[in-house]
């Protein structure tokens, strides 16, 4: 994503999920598209930048249509914490939560197309919790 973009909305102050229900999208993509992870279209773009107050014309140019998002880049194993802990949590129960989901689900797989994620806090007496949700659009695979 472009600095510029990222930068802007420091300077405006304006969360994410600010911008995100100014958009009509969900707080996490939005996030992912200022990280260079989801691309937003044409019309979201110029909103986004009439938001943070930076140029459309700008925006368009180094993030217009001919732009693609290069998802899933970083170094493995992660080396920022918060992602660490999070690539640590699948090392540790990923084949925990693999089991039971093909318990409840039979022989498939999950999907990140139309993927849904969300981000809450839980106030514990032991310090805050962070909820993470994923919800996956799962597809039954049929062998014949």
């Amino acid at each position: 994503m472009s600095s510029n973009v990222l930068s802007s909305r420091m300077h405006t102050g304006l969360t994410f999920d600010q911008i995100a229900n100014s958009i009509g999208k969900d707080e996490v993509w939005v996030a992912a598209a200022f990280y260079g992870q989801a691309k937003f279209s044409s019309d979201e773009l110029k909103n986004v930048s009439e938001i943070l107050g930076i140029s459309v014309d700008e925006s368009l140019s180094v993030l217009g249509d001919h732009w693609w998002p290069n998802r899933g880049i970083g170094p493995m194993p992660p080396t920022d914490p918060v992602i660490y802990r999070l690539y640590e949590g699948v090392l540790v129960y990923g084949h925990a939560i693999k089991a039971v989901i093909h318990e409840k689900f039979g022989d498939g797989i999950m999907s990140l197309i139309d993927c849904k994620v969300k981000v809450a806090k839980k106030p514990d007496p032991k310090g805050d919790r962070v909820l993470l949700t994923f919800e996956y659009a799962s597809f039954l695979l049929e062998f014949h």
